[in-house]
């Protein structure tokens, strides 16, 4: 062979290999934040210092109605099927199983998740860090390796001391500790980045799902995040979310039109307030735990990025649910509360004014009236369905399809349309049945038309319900009740922040879209929460 014919040959080598990596199908990353409000982010607002999330907006598109279903495992059985809670089994918690389909608390065989979807497309299927759709028991049956990936990391539980989680489990097994200097968002991100460079090294693309902790209670951090913020919120929660409000209004995140709520009336003027030094300090670890998180997902973006695959990999970052109001009290008791430190010292549970959080000795969380900033400018919290309980953020990053970076949208989308966009973009398939079972019908609808030309065809309505508190949202209009009281209507164009009740003005729109919402409850398996409540605890075999 000539050395032309030599270079003709190598050149269409080149060129076939060339259009194969062209053509191989998009690598996808999903990332979740647990319990993390709508402005704590720098890109939606926050004055925490996250610049590798900022830099992934930056580089892609931010929705600003965007939505999830206002409590950790629900969205997670939600995130992962592409189906409403109730539909998928888990609509309430895994630890308080009741006798109804919707509320059996463990991930239903009649729901596929998005690595039992995307596997036979061809896809290595991945996963570090929050498990939470099945109880903590001897039975395997529901864990992640049992349901469609390949290797796991992580825990099986909702929640975990961060120096020391319990139920940490590698792929099947009992994990321990990495370590002497263990923190558990660390571990996630390296285990996490870890897949990444294996998986890329394979020539199937690969769905990664990073399900962090953080910055869920209890408040743990690292002193060299926690000494970043000290002294940063000595100003109070009043100004914060005025701070806050101002970025947003700027930003676009918002519109100026929507007033930012007023304080929760439970909660005193931070002039008023004693303890200050306490209560600074619940925020400092706080943000800590965010930055942390940050840093972490700085870490994937890296992997990423040294696997040369950066420009055809899918990268989705959003969080469970609102800022949450929870109080941690002195006597709290649970699976995920140790009783000692690894070295044997006593843990201080509860928040005791005094008792400075943030080390492996204390177990505290940053409370009602910290969750109230970081959920600026909307009302309520985690577990109620008024904007401050279901908006996250959600940030996309795809340099090979959006070219309109550091770019806003304002379609509205929810937590079920993740698993239409996985397979939408991975050329799979959503499977009518799956293992011998009748699969529910997917009820998302993709993203991957917002991502390529700014704008979809949406969903007639958006529904949710979560402890008998309810909503539905139909275009411009959200109807919504917190339990047990009337519907409340808004229309969220003019009115966001849920400030002006229209029901009693629109009775018949109130009767329409709650005929609506009533006709969707039967569909996906609600039941009244009050015969929830009263029901035994246990889930029949249905």
């Amino acid at each position: 062979m000539n050395r032309r014919t030599f270079l003709q040959s190598a050149g269409a080598a080149l060129a076939c290999h060339a259009a194969a990596a062209t053509e191989k199908k998009p690598n996808i990353v999903l990332i979740l934040a647990d319990d993390m409000g709508f402005s704590d982010l720098g890109c939606y607002g926050g004055e925490i210092r996250t610049p590798n999330i900022d830099g992934l907006a930056r580089a892609g598109v931010r929705f600003t109605q965007f939505y999830n279903t206002a409590r950790c495992c629900p969205t997670r059985a939600s995130l992962l099927t592409g189906l409403y809670p109730h539909q998928a089994a888990i609509g309430h918690m895994v630890d308080n199983p009741k006798p109804f389909p919707g509320y059996r608390g463990d991930l239903s065989r009649r729901a596929v998740t998005i690595a039992e979807a995307l596997k036979p497309a061809g896809y290595q299927t991945l996963m570090a860090g929050k498990w939470h759709v099945t109880p903590v028991t001897e039975s395997k049956h529901n864990w992640p390796r049992q349901r469609g990936f390949d290797r796991y990391y992580g825990i099986i539980h909702g929640a975990a001391d961060y120096f020391n989680p319990v139920t940490l489990v590698r792929d099947n097994e009992k994990a321990a500790l990495d370590g002497p200097n263990y923190y558990f968002t660390d571990a996630i991100a390296d285990n996490a980045s870890k897949f990444i460079a294996d998986a890329a090294a394979k020539p199937e693309p690969y769905f990664l799902y990073a399900a962090f902790t953080a910055p869920h209670w209890p408040l743990h951090a690292r002193e060299e995040d926690i000494a970043r913020y000290r002294g940063r919120y000595k100003d109070g929660w009043d100004v914060l979310r005025e701070e806050r409000h101002k970025r947003q209004i700027a930003m676009g995140i918002v519109s100026r039109k929507w007033p930012v709520t007023p304080r929760d009336s439970s909660v005193k003027p931070w002039s008023e307030v004693a303890d200050k030094e306490w209560q600074q300090r619940r925020m400092e670890v706080y943000a800590a735990q965010v930055d942390r998180l940050d840093q972490a997902v700085g870490r994937i973006l890296d992997a990423i990025k040294r696997t040369g695959q950066e420009e055809n990999t899918l990268v989705m970052f959003l969080a469970d649910n609102g800022g949450c109001a929870e109080e941690l009290g002195p006597r709290a008791k649970a699976l995920h509360i140790p009783g000692t430190t690894l070295d044997g010292k006593p843990v201080k549970v509860g928040n005791v004014p005094g008792v400075m959080p943030g080390s492996e000795e204390t177990y505290q969380s940053y409370g009602l009236p910290w969750a109230n900033a970081s959920n600026t400018p909307f009302r309520l919290y985690k577990h109620w369905v008024h904007e401050g309980g279901i908006s996250t953020p959600l940030i996309a990053r795809w340099p090979k399809v959006i070219r309109k970076t550091n770019s806003l949208t304002n379609e509205p989308g929810h937590l079920i349309d993740l698993m239409a966009t996985c397979v939408d973009v991975a050329g799979a398939r959503y499977p009518e049945s799956f293992a011998g079972e009748r699969i529910v019908p997917l009820e998302g609808k993709s993203l991957k038309p917002v991502f390529e030309k700014g704008k979809r065809a949406g969903h007639e309505a958006i529904f949710w319900e979560h402890e008998g508190n309810r909503a539905i949202r139909q275009g411009r209009w959200k109807l919504v009740s917190r339990h047990p009281g009337k519907w409340e209507l808004y229309d969220v164009e003019a009115d966001r922040t849920e400030m002006q009740d229209l029901a009693a003005k629109q009775p018949d729109r109130v009767a329409k879209m709650s005929a609506l919402y009533d006709q969707w409850a039967i569909r996906a398996q609600i039941e009244p929460w009050q015969k929830v409540v009263d029901a035994p605890r246990g889930a029949k075999n249905i």
